[in-house]
């Protein structure tokens, strides 16, 4: 049944929902034929290779929004470091350390409903500068955008822009209030108008069922992004969906949802297996990364990410600590991968 999926998307197939649903209940016996059915599709678009990015938080906490799953959000009281915009010269550092790290993609993120223009005038000049001393692809993730300032990120040599939809449209009011699911489609919207690549993914374990995963998955695979990072959720003390879930509890929306179709799941090590072969099914030519949460949830069964994903995140995250980048290249040369610098 895998192989057959598989080649029926080489061939162009796009999955529908019920085989998105199967491939998250694949019997957990499957799983090993589930994953060499997943490689085959990875192994056509990107071989052995593995892309890493390499993440700066640039501004931390002072956000309005209240997304619950985040720490930097105004309803979070977890103990994390505030600051605004790092100077240039920080921003630079952090290149030069992507860079060291044999990073093929620099992330700048960007706390916060939408940059402000100071922001955005930091980011337009020190893009330059970092294509000018390093072999790096520049990503920005500055929350909202408008088509204006997508362009104008555009001209300055940003070549990607991170805006995760996070979980599906029916789940969504339930991890947030401030700002809809179809502003965050506009943004991509702007920036797919305005030339640039577009990075978008979710979070999966905030208490979504199955079927919000599929919707997810299959709405990045309409849209064709080009990479797509799937974070597991980090539990953070003083976050909302912590807390929620902690409590065995839905978190709580601003007004109720009807009962969704499929089942909520718990993370464990082969359902989180199951939903990078799943997001790899639904767009098959995405840099697919292993973001937050990789080291938490998979645990040691990492390496057997990498034959659905193509990509991970080396060293942190934002707000919490990801394992020594040593680790990262062991096992990417325990497989008998290897990294890709450009």
């Amino acid at each position: 049944m895998w192989f057959d999926l598989a080649y029926r998307v080489l061939e162009g197939h796009y999955p529908n929902h019920e085989e998105g649903l199967a491939v998250l209940r694949c019997p957990d016996e499957e799983l090993l034929d589930l994953l060499a059915a997943a490689y085959r599709v990875r192994r056509r678009y990107f071989g052995n290779r593995v892309h890493l990015n390499y993440l700066i938080n640039a501004k931390s906490g002072h956000c309005g929004e209240d997304c619950g799953y985040c720490s930097q959000s105004r309803v979070s009281t977890a103990p994390i470091e505030k600051y605004d915009l790092l100077e240039p010269e920080k921003i630079l550092d952090g290149a030069r350390a992507a860079a060291e790290l044999k990073s093929r993609t620099y992330c700048i993120v960007i706390s916060g409903r939408a940059p402000r223009d100071r922001e955005l005038d930091v980011i337009a000049g020190v893009a330059p500068e970092i294509k000018r001393r390093y072999p790096l692809a520049v990503c920005v993730s500055p929350g909202l955008l408008t088509l204006e300032q997508a362009e104008r990120l555009k001209r300055c040599g940003v070549d990607r822009i991170n805006h995760n939809l996070n979980t599906s449209r029916r789940f969504y009011p339930r991890i947030c209030s401030t700002h809809t699911y179809e502003e965050r489609l506009e943004t991509l919207r702007a920036v797919r108008r305005a030339g640039l690549e577009i990075c978008s993914g979710g979070i999966i374990g905030m208490g979504e069922e199955e079927a919000d995963v599929v919707d997810l998955a299959l709405e990045l695979g309409a849209l064709a992004v080009e990479a797509t990072p799937i974070n597991f959720l980090i539990p953070i003390e003083g976050t909302p969906i912590t807390e929620a879930l902690r409590n065995n509890k839905q978190p709580s929306p601003p007004t109720p949802l009807p009962k969704g179709e499929g089942r909520r799941k718990r993370l464990n090590p082969r359902y989180c297996l199951k939903a990078l072969c799943l997001f790899r099914f639904s767009n098959p030519h995405v840099e697919l990364r292993i973001a937050a949460g990789r080291e938490i949830h998979l645990g040691p069964l990492q390496p057997l990410g990498l034959f659905a994903a193509n990509s991970i995140f080396i060293s942190d995250y934002l707000t919490t600590k990801g394992q020594p980048p040593a680790a990262d290249f062991e096992m990417i040369e325990a497989l008998g991968f290897q990294a890709v610098i450009h």
